[in-house]
């Protein structure tokens, strides 16, 4: 019985590992389409493929196991292009089948032509065209195996013509998957160890390189007498049973893990590739450890540089070190951390007149959602009060974008963590100027039967970016969204939906959401003047704000320049 290149395709994603695929139907992807019927793969239909994109890399990151997004010509693969971009910078493994106008219209300015391999060649890690029927299965392969092994975006365009074509038949390439551990050599572990045995005040800084290292990072600390501050994309694997925890440094962070890094001497980068060099230490030996050679002394110049897996290359390293008893650097930065937390704190309760503070809901969902929840929040302000007042527990996952900071990410990553995790409790942190950017694919939670929870902050702006430009002394500009009650609006879509405007009323409604059978949409009414405030603020910071208070009063503004005193700095 003869068979379509489709079918090829798509047999060889299925035994790749791929279980879904995310997309819109159309034209010149009808034979894949028709293929992924007939096979073990679900199709989630989804309603604009940016948000395809999306939910295939959070389903992809959650998993390990490779996702697919499929599109047609022209438009519908290029919709793809934002939600491609953050899998990628996300290191997802994640393969696009970008289908393309028949090869005999290619070159011709044909309608709805487009370059698919100049548009993704930056945001992949290959990107090629089937351009005969016998390179399908090939083709393929590599490209999966691309996904896995190089850990990204792997996009394969398909012309209608090539995918309709009777396969020949080939040689039966397949995706291997290797799992290498690398190690530093002898001379470079000695190295190391000599110099942290020699360290005075030693932190530790652990990003997402430590996904399985998190009791070998424990055994070294306890050694060293050393804190652990973590990047935000650490957080699931470094923040939980963790005596040694004192929290993220950057401008998401909190005091603590900034003190810890910029007042060392020692400083152990393992895993971490965190972009901003002002939160480096000023004078202090700087030790890195990564699995990717490329990532040593890209962000700030270091001392010791060295390639290795962070668990084996820690057990390899622990013998070499020797126990320390002093403990001051330590206890040092645990006050600090505990003196933050409670700064923290005096934010997360109800505010005067029963205004929401937005710390405070965050908390309240925190408390009451099921200890392995999985979580995603929008860029912005969302993501901040996620990374802060979320506890990690170790069995629950946050999905941010860090790295991409791209807005419109937690409804759609929600939806392809939810179908990759059916029995889980997800929950999207969305905010009104996110939710709003991809509303329609609400209708996909609904449709695909994906019972995602959806919490709204709802302040009627794109409040990080006002932050942003009043500390550079601007008078916000364009920033004000006039929004819906979005509640009413999921409910019209078939959503479990309320509004809450009261603090007094956040408890209950967030115990009712959760416990909704289905998808549910909770719209919140946050307090609009709460601030986003950095771990250290900056003299230039200061005034930025001063200037935009100024520029404010004489705009005649004075009573929201006195509003955002009163919240942020008086209470």
């Amino acid at each position: 019985m003869s068979r379509t290149v489709a079918e090829i395709i798509v047999e060889t994603l299925e035994q790749a590992g791929v279980k879904r695929c995310y997309g819109v139907p159309g034209d010149t992807l009808n034979h894949v389409t028709d293929a992924i019927r007939d096979s073990s793969i679900r199709w989630v239909h989804v309603r604009h493929e940016e948000a395809g994109g999306f939910a295939a890399g959070a389903d992809a990151m959650l998993t390990d196991e490779l996702a697919a997004c499929a599109g047609s010509c022209g438009p519908g693969s290029l919709h793809f292009i934002n939600g491609l971009a953050e899998s990628h910078r996300n290191r997802a493994p994640v393969v696009l089948i970008a289908s393309q106008i028949v090869r005999d219209e290619l070159g011709f300015d044909f309608p709805q032509e487009i370059d698919f391999k100049a548009v993704y060649a930056s945001v992949s890690v290959f990107c090629e065209e089937i351009r005969t029927p016998a390179q399908a299965r090939r083709k393929t392969a590599m490209a999966a195996q691309a996904a896995l092994a190089k850990r990204g975006v792997a996009v394969l365009i398909v012309p209608a013509d090539v995918s309709a074509s009777t396969a020949p038949a080939e040689p039966a390439f397949a995706v291997h998957r290797a799992q290498p551990v690398t190690i530093p050599s002898d001379t470079e572990l000695d190295r190391i160890a000599t110099a942290l045995n020699r360290g005075g005040k030693i932190a530790i800084y652990g990003g997402s390189g430590c996904q399985k290292a998190h009791d070998p990072v424990i055994a070294l600390a306890e050694r060293l007498g050393a804190p652990v501050a973590h990047t935000s994309r650490a957080k699931d694997f470094l923040e939980p049973a963790n005596p040694f925890d004192v929290g993220m440094t950057g401008i998401f962070g909190i005091e603590s893990g900034y003190h810890a890094l910029k007042e060392c001497n020692t400083l152990l980068l393992l895993g971490c590739d965190f972009a901003w060099r002002q939160f480096y230490p000023d004078n202090a030996t700087i030790i890195q450890i990564d699995a990717d050679g490329t990532h040593l002394g890209r962000r700030h110049p270091i001392d010791i540089g060295a390639v290795g897996d962070i668990a084996p290359t820690l057990d390899a390293l622990l013998p070499r070190i020797r126990a320390r008893d002093e403990r001051a650097f330590l206890d040092e930065c645990l006050e600090h951390r505990r003196k933050a937390l409670a700064r923290l704190e005096k934010r997360s309760v109800t505010g005067k007149g029963g205004a929401i503070h937005p710390q405070y809901l965050t908390e309240t969902i925190s408390r009451l959602a099921a200890p392995d929840a999985i979580y995603t929040a929008d860029g912005g302000s969302p993501m901040v009060w996620c990374l802060r007042h979320v506890a990690a527990t170790g069995a629950n996952r946050t999905v941010i974008s860090l790295t991409h900071g791209t807005m419109a990410n937690a409804m759609p990553q929600a939806l392809g963590a939810k179908a990759a995790y059916p029995d889980r409790q997800v929950i999207a942190l969305s905010g009104d100027g996110g939710i709003s950017m991809l509303i329609g694919d609400l209708l996909t939670a609904v449709q695909e039967k994906l019972p995602i929870k959806v919490c709204v902050f709802d302040n009627s702006s794109l409040g990080f970016v006002e932050l942003e430009q009043k500390v550079e002394g601007l008078i916000e500009t364009y920033t004000d969204l006039h929004n819906p009650d979005f509640a009413r609006v999921a409910e019209a879509m078939g959503l479990w939906g309320r509004r809450v405007e009261q603090g007094d009323d956040v408890e209950a409604a967030v115990r009712d959401w959760l416990a909704a059978p289905g998808p549910a949409l909770l719209d919140v009414v946050v307090d609009k003047n709460e601030l986003v405030m950095p771990p250290k603020i900056e003299a230039s910071q200061v005034f930025g704000m001063s200037l935009y208070g100024a520029k404010a009063v004489l705009g005649g503004r004075a009573k929201d320049v006195f509003g955002l005193i009163k919240e942020n700095l008086l209470n």
